[in-house]
């Protein structure tokens, strides 16, 4: 009688006490998950400075991309001249511009492009920066951008290959013939050929600067 009452003791206590420990338990399960659940689209809370300076290196680099790729179209657009080539005692009229290449065409059209991209992402850019919003609300987001970065970089690097080629070509002339150097009689055509590339190659370098800020942001958040 003394066990079988001490053993309905034993199970009465059991089952009073197992609600305790399912409590306690779902209690600390609770405390624990309370932790990380944070926002996926927000930086943490001592990364905010750091994050800031970033976006702030972003925009000053697509400022700096938009005005290098509108001088390198406005240039190129404007690129045009008249002039007398001496040819075995002939006097030959000539007449340049750059709407007669088809790369300098290519080049005129990715510096638009270019300077379309890079002013949209600014805008966006400085929006976000006045309203202190993340600039990159997502990876996701930062995929993108870096992927349109790249693009538009290898694009303008190859447009400005290819216009440097015409340019090389008219000052040396053509190997191995007659033809004299076209930059002579067309000197204003030829520099601002030139100097629409030197501003081609440097929104190339500007882009790669801002994949590299892309890519560090990826890799940091």
């Amino acid at each position: 009688m003394d066990a079988a009452g001490k053993g309905r003791k034993a199970l009465a206590e059991v089952g009073i006490q197992m609600p305790e420990a399912v409590k306690v338990a779902t209690a600390a399960d609770s405390g624990t998950m309370s932790g990380p659940l944070v926002p996926v689209t927000g930086r943490p809370d001592g990364a905010s400075a750091d994050g800031r300076r970033w976006d702030m290196a972003g925009a000053a680099m697509r400022a700096a991309t938009v005005v290098a790729s509108l001088l390198a179209l406005a240039l190129m657009v404007s690129a045009e001249q008249r002039g007398e080539l001496s040819l075995l005692g002939f006097q030959l009229p000539l007449y340049s511009k750059w709407s007669f290449s088809d790369s300098l065409e290519y080049l005129v059209g990715i510096s638009a492009a270019v300077a379309a991209h890079s002013l949209l992402q600014l805008i966006l850019t400085v929006r976000k920066l006045v309203k202190k919003t993340p600039v990159i609300p997502s990876r996701r987001h930062g995929w993108v951008i870096f992927a349109g970065d790249q693009a538009f970089a290898y694009a303008m690097m190859s447009a400005g290959s290819a216009a440097a080629g015409i340019t090389n070509l008219n000052r040396t002339g053509i190997r191995h013939t007659a033809l004299p150097d076209f930059c002579k009689p067309l000197h204003r055509f030829c520099d601002r050929m030139a100097i629409s590339i030197t501003f081609a190659f440097l929104s190339c370098l500007l882009l790669a600067a801002t994949a590299i800020l892309d890519v560090l942001w990826l890799s940091k958040y």
